[in-house]
């Protein structure tokens, strides 16, 4: 008898047909001591460990063994995107294969929806197990960490050498000093910067007795160099910011390098960072506004997650932080504000996408990168008001009613209401404007009188009589007392100037006082008298008709670059450069007004500085008059045709000359050019059906060229068509986004390309890094300080434009 068995199969959740094999279930790769070191991707991407042959996790594993098996990606990598083929697209478990139907790679790249070209997505490493596990998993952080110690060493070395005040040290170490004081004080940049300046002196124990004379030598008590270490701080962060940046961008590992490395060693940066200024600050804060930037754009892939939230409201505090350093800060808000609205317009095309989230997307972005922005910013003039509680230098900036408020003026004198015999100061309401000021120089042209200006600061000369007119009783302090009631390089207007004395005059002297309202009282028919401080007025000329007016026009140095006050022909009742108030109010025969009716609100004070801010920096005009030999140009910086002299340039002293790494800055502007003729070049050959690029390397090279490129435009365009005057040091910022650039463009020819073995590009590595090494040790000593005469340090001057050497 014979017996007979059959055979069968078991499938244990394969499908049929399907072409996965067991060999596809095995644990997540993890960084690897055998990992190849000289593969491009071997920081960014986890490498596989072979498996035992194993189809299913079995009996004897432990509960770690078995969670980590997973499906393994096609092609042995472990980054999940990183080596698609064209051929190949991501569905939810897995790869599958697609039939390009003879559409080529751009037709495919039309039809995809979002932002693409970051850092590639990897999964996330298993915790740890053992230490040397954790420091494989951290070995990418090492190279950061070796930059930043080197930074500190360029930042901090021999900071304290030159114990002058240099360069705008004198400007921004007196106003640290205001803070300390709790001085009221005005300058055209927003106040956080300062207020950080202001807390370095705090923590290094500065008490704020030295007034930071340019060029004058630091008393013992000033701790400058503790002060000028925690600014240079601010320097040393720039470096590990740019690697992650870099990364986050998806630059290879050799361009993360580069981007370090021209960080670290360039002496523009060094020689800033080195100083009591702001723009180290600014610098540090432009830098981490790009960071979160990159950040949340890899977020993406999860919108309304912790993490995407986390680097969303980063952005936000970023863009409000270096806004509030300088507003020039806006630069690279516009940037994000771009990248926001291709995201969202984007978005807008998905179809896929519900009305509600397009909605969340919205309020998401208005929320985080417009309200949250403002909030910060409006938030630091808030602290800088509360600070600066008592009078200082600035006062007159401000309105009459905010400084009422401040100690240790002497509104709590002034009499309330305003009378015949009164001497007073006249206050022009409009948004930055000064006191009504008059001096003995005259006007060169014209009436060639006594001139009328407004002045932003105290002193007699804003001092006023009220008086009669000249066909009224002189003015008799013993008579009953008498209130006020209601009652040239601007062409189109008159010009308004003094002449004659107490005996000498006639009718054109005569000005008809006009109410508008009053702050507390109301409109002009509740107005019974003139009150100091709150009632707002305008001067009507008797026998002209036209109108008192300063209207932020600044005169030329035969005016002390002082406003320009003019009679407007055009009767404009709403133009609030025709308002004035009585500021200060001196009458022995009136009692003293009380402190406590004045009040001041914050968003009026608010909008008032930053609208005086801004009309001082437009004011910061070349003086035709005065040769500046410390401005230039901005087509002069990219080129790096100038520099500039930091301190005296006398053989006894140190000597600081601010220009950048030549190798550095004519290799980033040379990038700029070659990103756009490369763009060019591959949509010619686009059109032409030739493909160069799979869809994710396209999408990296226009993700990282925008955020360049556009970078550096926004930052560097608005000077081309400003008025005011500018310094080498306004391209700091800038320079960022070409050396971004520069980066980008060596990554993607060289250090990416399949063309190019290993070996040519770690010869390019080291020839670029060895240029950098070079360059930089042979300038070191314009940041870090030349001593003795000049002309003995040979070898400095590469431009003649340069203006090292004496002559």
């Amino acid at each position: 008898m014979t017996s007979k068995r059959s055979d069968f199969t078991l499938n244990f959740g394969t499908p049929p047909g399907s072409t996965r094999t067991s060999s596809e279930f095995e644990e997540v790769g993890y960084p690897h001591s055998n990992a190849d070191s000289s593969s491009p991707e071997n920081t960014h991407s986890w490498t596989t460990v072979s498996r035992r042959e194993e189809d299913l996790p079995l009996h004897y594993m432990n509960e770690d063994a078995a969670r980590r098996r997973v499906v393994r990606p096609q092609g042995g990598s472990g980054s999940y995107d990183d080596h698609l083929a064209p051929s190949q697209t991501k569905y939810e478990g897995g790869y599958r294969e697609l039939d390009d139907g003879g559409k080529d790679v751009y037709t495919k790249m039309k039809a995809t929806r979002g932002l693409g070209g970051g850092r590639v997505r990897r999964p996330h490493a298993p915790p740890p197990t053992t230490i040397g596990e954790f420091i494989q998993q951290n070995l990418e952080h090492i190279p950061p960490v070796i930059y930043t110690l080197l930074s500190c060493w360029t930042r901090f070395h021999a900071i304290g050498k030159s114990n002058l005040v240099v360069w705008d040290e004198a400007h921004f170490g007196k106003f640290g000093t205001h803070y300390l004081k709790r001085e009221f004080y005005f300058d055209v940049h927003p106040p956080l910067g300062k207020m950080l300046v202001g807390l370095a002196g705090l923590l290094s124990g500065y008490d704020g007795s030295f007034d930071f004379k340019s060029g004058e030598k630091y008393p013992e008590q000033v701790p400058y160099v503790a002060m000028r270490v925690l600014m240079a701080t601010f320097g040393v962060a720039m470096v590990p910011l740019g690697w992650y940046t870099a990364v986050e961008l998806g630059m290879s590992w050799r361009a993360c390098h580069l981007v370090a490395l021209m960080i670290l060693l360039d002496v523009g940066w060094l020689c800033i960072s080195r100083f009591i200024l702001l723009d180290s600050m600014l610098l540090f804060f432009t830098l981490t506004t790009v960071f979160f930037l990159s950040k949340f754009h890899n977020q993406q892939y999860q919108p309304f997650s912790f993490d995407w939230w986390t680097w969303l409201v980063l952005t936000g505090l970023s863009i409000g932080s270096v806004t509030s350093i300088k507003l020039i800060g806006l630069f690279v808000t516009a940037l994000v504000g771009l990248y926001t609205i291709e995201d969202l317009w984007e978005k807008f095309g998905d179809v896929k996408m519900s009305w509600r989230d397009q909605a969340k997307h919205w309020a998401a972005r208005i929320g985080c990168l417009i309200v949250l922005p403002i909030l910060v910013y409006m938030a630091t003039f808030k602290m800088h008001f509360l600070i600066l509680n008592h009078s200082g230098p600035g006062d007159a900036q401000m309105s009459s009613l905010f400084q009422a408020n401040l100690v240790g003026n002497d509104f709590a004198n002034n009499p309330l209401e305003i009378a015949f015999g009164s001497r007073v100061t006249l206050k022009n309401v409009g948004y930055g404007g000064g006191l009504l000021h008059s001096h003995v120089q005259t006007y060169p042209v014209g009436s060639s009188q006594q001139q009328i200006t407004c002045y932003h600061y105290k002193d007699a000369n804003n001092d006023w009589n009220i008086l009669p007119n000249w066909n009224e009783a002189p003015y008799n302090p013993e008579t009953p007392m008498r209130y006020l009631k209601d009652a040239p390089v601007t062409k189109a207007n008159h010009e308004v100037s003094c002449y004659g004395n107490d005996t000498v005059g006639d009718a054109q002297d005569h000005w008809t006082v006009e109410v508008v309202d009053d702050l507390k009282r109301g409109r002009k028919e509740n107005v019974k008298r003139i009150h100091s401080l709150t009632t707002r007025m305008r001067f009507r000329h008797n026998q002209l008709g036209c109108y008192l007016r300063a209207g932020n026009v600044v005169l030329p140095q035969w005016g002390f670059k002082q406003i320009e006050v003019t009679c407007d022909k055009e009767n404009n009742p709403k133009d609030v450069h025709t308002y004035w108030n009585v500021e200060s109010h001196w009458n022995e025969r009136l009692p003293p007004g009380q402190t406590k009716f004045y009040r001041s609100p914050f968003l009026g004070d608010f909008w008032h500085l930053n609208v005086a801010m801004w009309t001082s920096n437009n004011a910061l005009i070349p003086d035709p008059d005065k040769e500046d030999i410390l401005a230039s140009k901005p087509w002069d910086w990219p080129l790096l045709t100038v520099g500039l002299r930091m301190c005296g340039w006398s053989d006894t002293q140190t000597k600081y000359y601010l220009m950048g790494t030549p190798i550095i800055w004519w290799g980033s502007t040379a990038s700029l050019f070659l990103s756009v003729t490369a763009l060019g070049v591959y949509l010619m050959r686009q059109q032409r059906k030739i493909v160069d690029m799979e869809p994710r390397e396209w999408d990296h090279f226009l993700y990282v060229g925008k955020v360049a490129f556009l970078g550096w435009f926004l930052h560097f365009a608005p000077f081309l068509i400003m008025g005011r005057v500018t310094y080498i040091h306004h391209y700091l910022p800038t320079l960022y986004f070409a050396v971004l650039m520069f980066a980008h463009m060596i990554d993607h020819f060289i250090f990416s390309s399949r063309r190019l073995n290993e070996r040519t590009k770690w010869i390019a590595f080291g020839v670029i890094t060895g240029l950098l090494v070079a360059s930089f040790w042979w300038f070191k000593g314009v940041a870090f300080g030349i001593d003795g005469p000049i002309n003995d340090h040979w070898g400095l001057h590469w431009r003649k434009s340069w203006n090292i050497y004496n002559e």
